[in-house]
């Protein structure tokens, strides 16, 4: 087999600096796709302006607002999701505490439905924050799963942990990884083969290089079939999570990055809808 890669742009929506950036990206082709937040203020702008460059995001659920942003709000309205205010909670533990498995899938539903309604299409889904992975505690994956089953939508977990986590996972994430990953093959869920991305803020990388040096090396660790790249760039952000996005973007543009890929022999692609099995 060969090894492909999607390399996308997650978080497009989420403000007006990071819209440039990846639109950007995308029509310089330096990403093969993007993610949309469809519960902020910028989505609408930013779901046309994708449609200008011929590309269709996948859909990035939200279900939690974003420390250091203006709130968002559930697109359902549903009653366990939101705060007591109208608005998504920026604590994942609030969420965990108080939201129902019914109103979770009724705002995937929402979430969905303002994209058809505007004329968009994802193959894909994945989940911002990693809410509906469960990496802050409650999952919410075996639902996820079955929606996306009955919504004939691919999904972001890899079948290899091993290049997302740098090496083995424990075993009782490894127990419940394989679980997901044979749930996901049973409802005819497309998944990638693996994940890369960046887990680290600027402060502990140190500096641009460590953080191209480290993309560089697990491009050797790779499986077969199609994996993807997903980082968060953005320029113009202030503090250390602004520097980290940026030195993302730069690395996105820097032909040494691109060279190592090439050299790598790892095709480009923007979905691995088909990979599955």
């Amino acid at each position: 087999m060969t090894r492909r890669l999607v390399v996308t742009a997650d978080d497009l929506g989420r403000d007006p600096a990071t819209d440039a950036t990846v639109l950007g990206l995308l029509a310089a082709g330096r990403v093969t796709a993007t993610t949309l937040l469809v519960v902020t203020p910028h989505a609408a702008a930013a779901a046309e302006a994708a449609t200008r460059l011929g590309v269709t995001p996948r859909l990035h659920v939200a279900l939690t607002s974003e420390g250091g942003l203006p709130p968002w709000s559930p697109l359902s309205g549903a009653p366990s999701l939101h705060d007591g205010g109208g608005q998504l909670p920026a604590d994942p533990q609030v969420l965990d505490a108080h939201a129902v498995e019914t109103d979770v899938l009724a705002e995937l539903d929402a979430q969905l439905a303002w994209m058809h309604e505007r004329g968009l299409h994802p193959w894909g889904v994945d989940s911002h924050a990693g809410t509906l992975y469960g990496l802050a505690g409650r999952s919410w994956l075996g639902p996820a799963l079955w929606w996306c089953g009955s919504a004939g939508l691919a999904f972001r977990l890899p079948r290899d942990l091993r290049p997302y986590l740098g090496g083995p996972p424990a075993p009782e994430l490894a127990r419940r990884h394989e679980a997901a990953v044979a749930l996901a093959d049973e409802l005819g869920v497309p998944l990638p083969a693996a994940m890369l991305t960046n887990r680290r803020n600027a402060a502990e990388l140190g500096d641009y290089e460590a953080l191209r040096d480290h993309l560089v090396a697990a491009l050797d660790d790779l499986p077969d079939g199609v994996s993807e790249l997903f980082l968060h760039p953005a320029e113009g952000l202030p503090g250390e999570a602004g520097r980290t996005r940026a030195w993302e973007a730069r690395l996105l543009r820097d032909p040494a990055w691109w060279d190592a890929v090439s050299r790598a022999g790892v095709e480009l692609v923007h979905d691995w809808q088909d990979a599955h099995g």
